[in-house]
């Protein structure tokens, strides 16, 4: 939790130019509300700071650049929006490289003799699970499960509604349980 506070520190310390446009404030302001809950939501989906801090600076630079610099109507949105995007990207990246270098888990290695699964390669099956859903049912997933927002706000920032987002992350559910039943046998 350490390295958190002092990642975003950093993020913030390095973001902040000394000959800053009066007509880009807007972005860091956008920075400074949301940065946080962001940095958060990185962590929760991602688990690598590097990754992280990739996924941070890049959801910025493209809120800078939107439309030649015009800001967006739901800026909470857009930002949350692109970094789950952007996270999801590096997500199907990592997979693609286990694939190739053969680092994927063996089916041996996801239980112990006293039936307990090692975390770690649960939570890399769920991801990779997770890139490959339906954009729709990936986004529901990614912002509630993933980013610990509420089905209001993930409704929100998707133009949605509560209860739709609810019945796409119960669909969601059921897709990553049958994918993760498949690999067991």
């Amino acid at each position: 939790m350490a390295g958190r506070t002092v990642s975003i520190e950093l993020l913030w310390d390095v973001a902040i130019p000394k000959s800053l446009e009066q007509t880009q404030g807007w972005v860091l302001c956008a920075m400074q509300r949301y940065g946080r809950e962001l940095v958060n939501m990185l962590w929760r989906i991602l688990g690598s700071e590097q990754d992280v801090c990739d996924a941070y600076q890049d959801t910025f630079l493209k809120l800078a650049h939107h439309e030649h610099g015009c800001k967006p109507e739901n800026v909470k949105a857009y930002v949350f929006r692109s970094a789950s995007n952007i996270a999801i990207s590096i997500l199907r990246h990592r997979v693609i490289e286990n694939r190739h270098s053969s680092r994927i888990p063996v089916k041996s290695d996801m239980s112990s003799p006293a039936g307990e699964l090692d975390t770690r390669n649960l939570m890399e099956a769920l991801r990779a699970g997770i890139t490959e859903l339906p954009d729709h049912l990936r986004d529901v997933v990614t912002l509630h499960d993933l980013g610990d927002l509420t089905y209001e706000q993930t409704g929100r920032i998707l133009g949605i509604s509560a209860a739709t987002a609810r019945v796409y992350r119960c669909k969601a559910v059921r897709l990553l349980a049958a994918r993760m039943r498949k690999e067991n046998t």
